[in-house]
């Protein structure tokens, strides 16, 4: 009679396979990708790293085994794979994330360019930059730490959220960037008219339009995700915020959904914004809208 002594450690190959698989069956997108990464991180490797090792060979440890099942089993669940790792890639950053703070997302590392691009070309000596709703602090950090001669503000409300960004921002290190708790809506009334650049990923999803996918839908918090009937409840308020915070000529920067375009633009030129233009990103659909003080 055998025992469970007897059964050989599955590979490290074997044990991504057979998790990508479970997570291909629950309908977790790019699965490969995701058992690599939660067995790197269990293992304490990167995903170059643990690529590199199961080329060489090597077994699964039982504890390291019952840990990764364990997380497998959560991502099959529709967990997001950030809140099971704790960590979140953007541009150059590993950002700490989980339950309660937004999941920066590729996309808005594009959104992140724009605004260090205008942050570069501000002609002050230390140019401000303002980043209204940080979340995890992506963008605001990013700004700090590519813009170095810039003086960055990051503002963020949700008491859920909060402790992240500041964790974020202390990581980061960035003597630039100081991190406010206040709403968007009246925060940093020092430093109105001197503003270079103000950016935000607001919430824009419509109330009617809730994300298909569960990881979004049940896991991201509902503020950072939806703004009103028609998602924009939020961009009318940073309309006006932005427009008292920036010196003239200043620049304004906010992602949105591809279909909201048309009705920012005419938010903006209501409100006398100048130069607005549309951004997409690298699926070629409209990202992020900027203008003109």
């Amino acid at each position: 009679m055998s025992s469970s002594a007897d059964v050989p450690a599955p590979t490290l190959r074997e044990a991504r396979d057979a998790a990508a698989s479970r997570l291909a069956r629950a309908g977790v997108g790019d699965a490969e990708i995701d058992a690599e990464l939660l067995l790197g991180h269990v293992l304490g490797l990167s995903r170059g790293a643990l690529q590199a090792r199961m080329v060489i060979g090597g077994a699964l440890e039982a504890a390291d085994a019952s840990v990764f099942e364990g997380l497998v089993e959560r991502r099959a669940a529709r967990e997001p794979l950030q809140h099971l790792t704790g960590r979140a890639p953007f541009r150059s950053l590993e950002l700490a994330v989980g339950p309660g703070v937004f999941v920066p997302r590729p996309e808005t590392e594009q959104v992140a360019q724009l605004a260090i691009d205008a942050l570069r070309a501000a002609a002050e000596p230390e140019p401000i930059g303002v980043d209204l709703g940080s979340g995890s602090g992506a963008i605001a950090i990013s700004l700090a730490t590519e813009v170095p001669h810039a003086r960055v503000w990051a503002v963020e409300n949700s008491p859920a959220a909060f402790p992240w960004t500041r964790r974020n921002v202390d990581e980061s290190g960035a003597e630039n960037l100081t991190l406010v708790f206040g709403d968007l809506a009246d925060a940093l009334v020092e430093l109105e008219g001197r503003v270079a650049v103000v950016v935000s990923n607001p919430p824009y999803v419509p109330l009617t339009m809730p994300p298909r996918d569960p990881e979004v839908r049940l896991h991201d918090p509902e503020a950072a995700l939806y703004g009103g009937l028609d998602g924009l409840d939020v961009v009318r308020v940073l309309s006006v915020r932005a427009r008292e915070l920036l010196r003239p000529g200043g620049a304004l920067v906010i992602e949105h959904a591809e279909h909201q375009s048309t009705e920012i633009a005419a938010i903006l030129s209501a409100d006398g914004w100048r130069g607005i233009m549309h951004h997409e990103d690298l699926t070629r659909r409209d990202r992020a809208t900027t203008a003109v003080r």
